[in-house]
């Protein structure tokens, strides 16, 4: 038999391609076989286990591992990866939107709380935060990882005069924490953590409001197991309200994203950035721009509250961004009296 000329040639030049493709193939499965692996725990509603809880927090950036795996499956041709990626674009993109009840409360309006919180980072970024507190001029502030230093510079340069209610837990480093009133505190209590967790009973024109720093450890990769119990200790602090006006606030080292947050929403709060229309704004790190960062500080509060005029700012030596929100509280049995 006689073999065309050109058919060697020709089957020597088709190799390499073929080769080209099945390794495009191999890489694009590799972005997409790691988001799948993350999106599939964000789906089951779990945590999951070191890296997943870690990625979770900066889910909207996983977008871009994926739409690189997606690009690689078309350069490959490979039919299988282009579904592969369009499935999981897509419920990478689903779980970017917003989650969470934003009907406003029914009933009278009753009285107006301008809320701060504030992680200071070992109380490096405390005159910075003065001076935010000066022109924000918040009735509730609360301010983790606020150390000895920064209470008394708290003490020394925001008097009595401006806030005669405190409540804090005294130490070094970031166990501390502080929470500054306007409105008289009582019944002072704590959530059991490896880091400060003070509450009270705040008096808001009559009506009793039970008021939280939120601070749980970080879900650093040995720690995961602490960082869900004391994600559990909210949930149970949450739980405990029955139905009573509550105000979590702080560092909750978790996002949106997260099982763990979603299961203290789940009590019965509503975050108040994402009333008032600011849910993916980073707070943490403030290191890189603020596109790149995610949103771990929190003001979460009970649906008889209206949420506006969140903000997130920079204060100054810390690795986090101060959220300021105004919190309407309504008549909590939803009726006009």
């Amino acid at each position: 038999m006689t073999v065309a000329p050109d058919a060697e040639p020709e089957a020597a030049r088709t190799a390499p391609r073929r080769h080209r493709g099945r390794a495009a193939a191999w890489t694009a499965g590799i972005p997409l076989a790691g988001v799948s692996t993350v999106i599939g725990f964000r789906v089951a509603d779990s945590d999951g286990f070191t890296p997943v809880p870690q990625l979770l927090a900066f889910l909207p950036w996983l977008l871009v591992p994926t739409a690189a795996g997606l690009a690689l499956a078309l350069l490959a041709r490979w039919r299988l990866g282009m579904v592969w990626g369009v499935v999981v674009l897509s419920l990478v993109a689903w779980y970017m939107e917003p989650n969470g009840n934003t009907d406003a409360p029914r009933g009278d309006a009753v009285a107006e709380l301008r809320v701060m919180t504030s992680n200071v980072e070992y109380g490096r970024g405390t005159k910075g935060l003065i001076k935010a507190v000066r022109e924000e001029r918040p009735d509730l502030l609360f301010v983790p990882e606020c150390d000895h230093a920064c209470a008394a510079l708290l003490r020394e340069e925001l008097p009595r005069a401006d806030y005669p209610h405190r409540e804090a837990v005294a130490a070094y480093g970031p166990e501390g924490s502080v929470i500054l009133s306007k409105v008289p505190l009582k019944d002072p209590h704590r959530v059991r953590a490896t880091l400060g967790m003070p509450g009270a009973i705040a008096d808001v024109k009559g009506h009793p409001v039970r008021i939280l720093l939120a601070h749980p450890m970080p879900p650093m990769p040995r720690q995961v197991d602490l960082w869900r119990s004391e994600m559990r200790e909210l949930q149970e602090y949450a739980a405990d309200g029955d139905g009573r006006s509550t105000i979590i606030a702080g560092d909750f080292n978790a996002t949106q994203d997260h099982a763990a947050f979603r299961s203290v929403l789940d009590q019965g709060l509503r975050d108040a950035a994402r009333l008032a229309g600011s849910s993916r704004t980073p707070s943490w790190p403030t290191a890189v721009p603020s596109p790149l960062g995610t949103q771990i500080d929190h003001i979460l509060a009970t649906p008889d509250f209206a949420a506006r005029d969140a903000r997130f700012l920079e204060i100054g030596d810390t690795d986090h961004r101060a959220l300021v929100v105004t919190l309407t509280l309504h008549r909590p049995d939803g009726t006009d009296r």
